[in-house]
């Protein structure tokens, strides 16, 4: 899977994309829950706040030629030397989605509908997902690919459901969680397989380009199992606490705007029990 690096990089990939999701969805999501609609983007106003989707539309094509780069040179095994090819097609699988919706939003060409791109991203997972769990192999590298597959079975889980039902408010959440919890979990194992700092007293670096560690003493191999088990539930508890947090700050942000616009608390919920529709919300 790399090196320390490409896990860094998977980090800054995913863990800022997954925190934007959840402030855009909270945000949409507090202005008409009844109304709440997900998107595969949430396009901002003006164009230049969209800066990060034009970065990944740059920066994914070159993480793919980069990985079809060590594909083409790579003189190790070949089950390794495939992975390669295997993680630039699932780059490539996501950077079209980007750029789908990159054209969509610019040309105004509604060439495919929302739940389209949400089916398509839950099949780009679930590629993800396969790609990742064949990678594992087994020990502390497995456990730990092996969590990464299942945050990626997760997201697919989600996106098919948004793709069906772009109003489960329950799906996109588990979306961006699950987004930024895979990201900070690139980062946790980058550093746990290829950091010796990191690495359960007892063990030590195989080499390998999966992360491959090798433990004395089969205590040492299960202590270090707890160890990824126990620093999974530290991640998810972590940004299970940051959501709830973002999500109660812009509760906060929202309340703050009506009780300013003299609406009181009472009024609004008056005025939420009404039916007639409501046009469609943009982010700010």
């Amino acid at each position: 899977m790399g090196s320390l690096a490409t896990h860094f990089s998977a980090f800054l990939f995913l863990f800022p994309l997954g925190v934007r999701r959840l402030v855009c969805a909270f945000s949409l999501y507090l202005r008409s829950p009844p109304h709440y609609q997900s998107r595969t983007w949430y396009i901002s106003e003006p164009k230049w706040k969209n800066l990060d989707l034009y970065v990944l539309c740059v920066t994914l094509p070159l993480a793919a030629f980069s990985e079809v780069f060590w594909f083409l040179t790579f003189n190790g095994q070949g089950a390794y030397r495939f992975s390669f090819f295997q993680e630039a097609a699932v780059i490539l699988l996501f950077w079209l989605i980007v750029l789908i919706v990159l054209i969509r939003e610019n040309l105004d060409v509604p060439f495919f509908h929302e739940n389209v791109l949400f089916l398509f991203a839950g099949v780009a997972f679930l590629v993800d997902c396969a790609t990742l769990g064949k990678d594992a192999g087994s020990g502390l590298a497995g456990r730990s690919y092996q969590i990464l597959a299942g945050l990626s079975l997760v997201c697919s889980a989600s996106c098919l459901l948004l793709s069906y039902q772009p109003r489960a408010f329950v799906a996109e959440f588990a979306l961006s969680a699950g987004l930024v919890l895979k990201g900070t979990w690139f980062l946790q194992s980058g550093l746990s397989l290829f950091s010796s700092g990191f690495l359960p007293s007892g063990c030590h670096r195989a080499g390998g380009l999966n992360g491959s560690v090798k433990c004395e003493l089969e205590e040492d191999g299960l202590r270090g199992m707890a160890i990824i088990d126990l620093l999974f539930v530290g991640h998810a508890l972590g940004v299970l606490i940051l959501s709830v947090a973002m999500f109660g700050m812009i509760s906060r942000k929202h309340d703050s705007r009506f009780t300013a616009g003299g609406l009181s608390l009472g009024e609004r919920e008056s005025e939420a029990m009404l039916m007639h529709p409501l046009p469609t919300f943009e982010l700010e």
